[in-house]
């Protein structure tokens, strides 16, 4: 089982310490009630990767582990088969011994929008919700966090980030298959709370906004990037069933709309930061994720919106201030 020994150590003496009254049980419970039925084998396989030191690592530029001169070619062939064994991988991309994982999501591309708003994060405390295999908690803590912590009940998300810790060391970034609703009400603990592409799969956006805040110090800063769409203060999409063949799709606010949801949730300092169309180039499939993606999910005959008739997607970056 992964070992969350030094996160617990680490904890005790952070304002999250009351997390620790419950979190080893709640970790216990998600890995084992029920337990899935990959599990075994993917925990066999960290177990059997092979051990390979990297020369050097970036996680500021980039996610870079090592080089292809640090293996020989037979021991990254066995790499390279590990980490198939995870597959889909959809956030990324990654670089571990001269291997490319080119992920489905181009997720560099939407850092690159995002960091260059938000406040240092050097020294800070972050959390990251719905986190997947942990590609943005790899770029805070490149960033100079001093902690980073991510939640997502997506057990082979967090075997995949497990795999890539595997040659990163003893750094201070930890993943837990876990949910938002398994952290302490008003925990008020972290510097940083990121939700990305988050809130349009809660049925209860106001609810999800009010659990976020109650994350994060007071003064705490929120980053939020969710799928939006255009028009005024009252526009809201409710899909009638599915959006882009999604079904826990639920809304879609405008931006003028997303901000009137902040404020009334208690927020200060509302400000939206980037807008993009999201196109094929940034998401769609690979030979690390070989499902249906993006294109998949456009109407043929006009790509500027969604198989369903919908507006085809686009997706906010909206920072906020914890009060």
């Amino acid at each position: 089982m992964i070992d969350y020994s030094e996160l617990y150590k680490a904890l005790k003496n952070t304002e999250a310490a009351e997390w620790l009254n419950t979190l080893e049980q709640s970790v216990e419970r998600a890995f084992n009630s029920p337990r899935h039925g990959d599990l075994d084998n993917w925990l066999a396989m960290l177990d059997s990767l092979p051990a390979i030191k990297a020369a050097s690592i970036d996680l500021t530029h980039e996610i870079r582990i090592g080089s292809e001169t640090d293996a020989e070619q037979n021991v990254r062939d066995k790499l390279e088969q590990h980490l198939r064994m995870l597959m889909p991988w959809r956030k990324g991309p990654f670089s571990i011994f001269g291997l490319d994982i080119n992920t489905e999501w181009h997720s560099d591309w939407k850092w690159d929008r995002v960091q260059p708003h938000i406040t240092p994060l050097k020294g800070k405390h972050v959390l990251d919700i719905g986190c997947g295999n942990g590609y943005y908690a790899l770029r805070s803590y490149g960033q100079g966090a001093d902690l980073v912590l991510g939640v997502d009940p997506g057990q082979k998300y967090i075997m995949q980030f497990y795999a890539l810790k595997k040659y990163l060391g003893d750094i201070p970034v930890h993943l837990l298959p876990l949910g938002i609703e398994d952290i302490p009400p008003s925990l008020k603990a972290f510097d940083t709370v990121f939700s990305m592409g988050v809130l349009y799969h809660r049925r209860s956006p106001l609810e999800h906004l009010s659990e976020l805040r109650e994350c994060l110090k007071p003064g705490g800063e929120l980053v939020l990037e969710t799928l939006v769409i255009e028009g005024g203060v009252n526009s809201v999409l409710l899909p009638r069933d599915r959006y882009q063949q999604m079904r826990n799709v639920w809304f879609l606010p405008s931006c003028d709309a997303l901000v009137l949801w902040l404020q009334r949730c208690g927020f200060k300092n509302v400000r939206v930061v980037d807008v993009s169309k999201t196109t094929t180039d940034e998401q769609r499939a690979t030979d690390w994720m070989t499902f249906d993606s993006l294109e998949n999910f456009l109407d043929a005959n006009d790509p500027t919106k969604t198989i369903e008739g919908y507006p085809g997607p686009m997706r906010a970056v909206v920072l906020a201030n914890a009060p």
